[in-house]
């Protein structure tokens, strides 16, 4: 087997969060894009150590329980995985994933595993996207949407996307209709030139309030001004379910290809709109940090509370804390409440957050949890772990480990780097005492992991 190769085999399972599997030879293969029972056409594309990956040119013979997808952007977006899945399998699938890694990390140890939670809305449940200004092909037309499937540059305008409001959809075709009339530059990615980069869109499920952030650079003429205000006038203009509460134009010279914010300007109402979780309300701004599910941020947090228990007269650490959601979910049943997240911004928005909510058993510290922890004078009587896709620094681990408290809680949405920490944890004398999924994610392969750990 060499690299560039092309073979045809059949995808007999999926590893998380979408590595499709393929017998061949004497190797494994593993592409992306693929369901089980599926035959394919593909190319290898790299060959390491008795392993192999491929990219699927061709579906050859479709899987048993492919279903049409009801997104007619699937087939170009990369933005879904499994829109040719039936929700129901979907779950399935996740659950024995998260299960066979978890079985394979807890080793001889007794646990219970009380498998998937649905997302309350399958459709229609993110609460935030980050759009891409570009072009669909090399000096075409000025596009407004999502990277295609397996392309750096190429963008697909995605007005018809089903896992994001309909209010996203009707913001971004005006968007991009203005602009093409307007004749604007999208930003070049290789000859660092152009103006227009990203389209932030956020709205509450609760609330239904919206805020509407472009992202461009600051390469432009005296006619700037102009350009924004007939681009705000066609915002308020809209006709949406929900209420726009801030319009907002944010510059970007950085030259990575993410939503970076170097100054933002207010062109209509304020810089952030309210949120509301389990009875708490949140003020959160365009680059803070909140669970793009709303809905299923109510599950999940439900489920941490559950796991949790009686939290009376208690010191709780909570790790990685983002805009402190946890923390103030857990605050009015608790002594005291420490927050520790290394975004300031998150941190700026928890405290503004807890005052909202009259918390006064709050306290929130900015930085890195391995060299905050050692600043903290209190000792937790329980403990928090909600750690971004890489799990743990080891060296926090082994601090965090020395409080010996007798009970934790894991948020993992990774389920590898929990395994990768519940080995480190269970050398130190822990175990896991059960754990559930909870799907925020649904169309893709990402999914929560909620684990007790006891010591």
């Amino acid at each position: 087997m060499k690299k560039g190769q092309i073979y045809e085999g059949v995808v007999e399972d999926i590893l998380f969060p979408d590595k499709g599997q393929i017998r061949l030879e004497d190797r494994r293969v593993s592409v992306k894009n693929g369901l089980p029972g599926q035959k394919v056409r593909f190319q290898v594309t790299k060959v390491r150590k008795g392993k192999a990956e491929g990219r699927i040119l061709e579906v050859l013979e479709h899987a048993a329980l492919e279903c049409e997808p009801a997104c007619g952007h699937f087939a170009d977006c990369g933005g879904c995985t499994w829109q040719n899945l039936p929700y129901e399998e979907q779950l399935r699938l996740k659950e024995q994933q998260v299960k066979a890694i978890l079985d394979q990390a807890a080793g001889d140890s007794a646990w219970e595993f009380e498998g998937i939670k649905e997302s309350p809305r399958r459709y229609g449940y993110r609460n935030k996207m980050e759009y891409s200004f570009g072009d669909g092909e090399k000096d075409g037309p000025l596009e407004l949407g999502m990277h295609r499937r397996g392309s750096f540059y190429d963008i697909v305008t995605v007005e018809d996307c089903r896992i994001a409001d309909e209010d996203f959809g009707r913001i971004l075709l005006e968007t991009l209709t203005y602009f093409r009339e307007k004749g604007t530059a999208y930003y070049h990615k290789m000859r660092h030139e152009g103006y227009l980069r990203h389209l932030l869109v956020r709205k509450a499920a609760k609330t239904g309030e919206i805020l509407v952030d472009l992202v461009t650079t600051t390469q432009t003429d005296a006619g700037e001004a102009a350009l924004l205000e007939g681009w705000k006038e066609r915002m308020l203009k809209l006709s949406l379910t929900g209420t726009l509460a801030g319009i907002l134009h944010t510059c970007n010279d950085s030259l990575a290809d993410v939503v970076h914010n170097d100054r933002t300007k207010v062109l209509h109402g304020r810089d952030y709109f309210h949120e509301e979780l389990l009875g708490l309300r949140f003020r959160i701004t365009p680059f803070s940090f909140f669970q793009t599910n709303s809905l299923g941020a109510e599950v999940l947090y439900e489920t941490v509370r559950s796991y949790i228990g009686d939290t009376k007269d208690q010191v709780i650490f909570d790790l990685y804390s983002g805009t402190g959601t946890i923390a103030q979910i857990l605050a009015p049943v608790a002594e005291r409440v420490f927050g520790v997240e290394i975004v300031e911004e998150a941190v700026e928005a928890a405290r503004e957050n807890a005052g909202i909510n009259g918390l006064q058993n709050c306290e929130f510290i900015a930085g890195d949890v391995l060299k905050v922890l050692d600043t903290i004078a209190a000792k937790p009587d329980f403990i928090v772990l909600d750690p971004p896709r890489d799990g743990v620094h080891p060296k926090a681990l082994r601090k965090i480990v020395d409080y010996g408290v007798e009970r934790m809680v894991y948020i993992s949405c990774k389920p590898t780097s929990l395994a990768r920490d519940l080995e480190i944890l269970q050398e130190h004398g822990y175990r896991m005492m059960r754990a559930c999924c909870v799907d925020m994610f649904p169309w893709s392969g990402n999914v929560e992991t909620v684990a007790l750990l006891s010591r």
